[in-house]
């Protein structure tokens, strides 16, 4: 059963459907790797990030393993129950790029109008994530409240229960899991570091800044979750 090209749509569950048939075929065997992701990109006729959200998802599934350093091997699944994920999870990195779009301008909009108790609120928010990551603490609810001060900011409730929708997405199994392999502390403080140059915008009325500064923040973070696998973990 030779791969096929897919359509883009829900790309990531539409690839994983197809290597978990390859699997149960016995098209790769228990204990076997995966070819690469950039070979799978290319054979499936769609981008290296897509493979890796589905590559996560048949992990979730305990169809394959992911071995930093070494590749996805395909596990024994005779003593396994099905976990399958839902239909209606968002991809990681593809959640990330919608959020670039929507954030960067609700970063815009807070430059306008956010008032100073606003401002208040972002900065408990990066020194909340500042406090949890020297406790070596991954610091998610400080990033959380840092997001939604932004949006709130912004006076719009269909933006706010569309950031807020992003945030409950982002618990996700694939989520949580892609971020247990790239999420370290240092890369925490890095995104502490661009969370500062983005309250700093929105403090100083720049819109164009604000909007630029989400903009290389959420680029930067969806450079972290799509490096080598080999760097997984390496800090």
């Amino acid at each position: 059963m030779p791969l096929q090209t897919v359509e883009p749509q829900r790309l990531y569950r539409q690839i994983a459907d197809q290597l978990r048939a390859l699997i149960a075929e016995g098209e790769f065997a228990v204990g076997a790797r995966l070819p690469a992701e950039r070979d799978l990109a290319r054979q499936l006729g769609v981008s290296r990030p897509s493979v890796r959200e589905a590559l996560i998802a048949l992990e979730v599934e305990g169809w394959v393993e992911v071995r930093t350093g070494s590749g996805v091997y395909v596990l024994d699944r005779s003593h396994r129950a099905a976990a399958p994920v839902a239909a209606a999870e968002w991809g990681p990195l593809e959640l990330i790029r919608a959020r670039r779009v929507v954030e960067g301008e609700t970063a815009a909009l807070a430059a306008a109008s956010a008032k100073r108790r606003d401002l208040d609120t972002m900065s408990r928010a990066i020194e909340s994530m500042r406090e949890m990551a020297d406790r070596n603490v991954m610091p998610l609810e400080g990033d959380r409240a840092f997001h939604l001060a932004i949006v709130e900011a912004c006076g719009n409730v269909v933006l706010s229960e569309t950031v807020q929708g992003f945030w409950d997405s982002r618990n996700g199994p694939i989520f949580t899991r892609l971020g247990g392999y790239f999420e370290t502390v240092k890369s925490w403080r890095s995104a502490i570091a661009e969370h500062e140059a983005i309250r700093d915008a929105i403090a100083a009325r720049d819109a164009e800044a604000a909007r630029s500064a989400m903009h290389e923040h959420m680029d930067k973070s969806h450079q972290r979750f799509s490096a080598s696998w080999r760097r997984a973990k390496a800090t």
